[in-house]
């Protein structure tokens, strides 16, 4: 007879999947085991895994679930009865928003994804390019001439996302600015250096 799922089965997965994601982010993908994970989430290595049969399982889940949470994020930001440049404003916030938490996921998505399947990287590009192209398309709106001489589009797109990327690597939710005035300074950055890109 099948094992029937317990009623708290997504709180209790959610929990594991935060617990591993610090125990990835702390110790490295190579040096994480599951018995650390299962001690840091409170649970026996064999609930651990009832839930995911390896450390794969647990990282595609991880970047599944934080790339899936960030386009619903991105989405309901998403508004296209105010200008470009206010659009691009909303998003930029949305992402740091969401990224606010997740820092631990966020670096695993960075560092822990070498050792998956092809099918399973294929799930999260298609997931990541979605939310890239909702970004380039507002940023040709921005300036219909940055693939005109040369694909400049995709560079521009991505040096944006270089600057939210990477903001875990410094931001300090007690430093001298907040997320949403980082959101403004990187959106300018990009509003006011697309005028110079030819």
């Amino acid at each position: 007879m099948a094992r029937t799922r317990a009623v708290d089965f997504e709180e209790k997965q959610r929990g594991i999947l935060a617990s591993a994601a610090a125990v990835f982010a702390e110790m490295g993908m190579e040096k994480a085991s599951m018995s650390m994970i299962a001690s840091h989430s409170n649970v026996s290595k064999a609930l651990l895994y009832h839930y995911y049969p390896s450390k794969d399982a647990l990282i595609f889940d991880i970047v599944q679930t934080h790339l899936t949470e960030l386009e619903s994020a991105i989405g309901a930001a998403d508004r296209t009865d105010v200008t470009p440049r206010e659009r691009l404003q909303l998003l930029v916030k949305a992402v740091l928003k969401s990224y606010e938490g997740a820092d631990n996921e966020h670096k695993v998505q960075l560092n822990g994804t070498h050792a998956l399947s092809p099918a399973q990287l294929s799930e999260l590009r298609t997931i990541e390019r979605r939310i890239v192209k909702r970004f380039s398309g507002i940023i040709e709106d921005l300036n219909p001439d940055l693939n005109k001489n040369k694909p400049l589009l995709m560079p521009v797109t991505m040096s944006l996302f270089g600057m939210m990327n990477w903001v875990y690597m410094w931001f300090r939710p007690n430093g001298p600015i907040t997320r949403d005035e980082y959101a403004d300074i990187a959106t300018t950055l990009i509003l006011e250096g697309i005028k110079a890109v030819r």
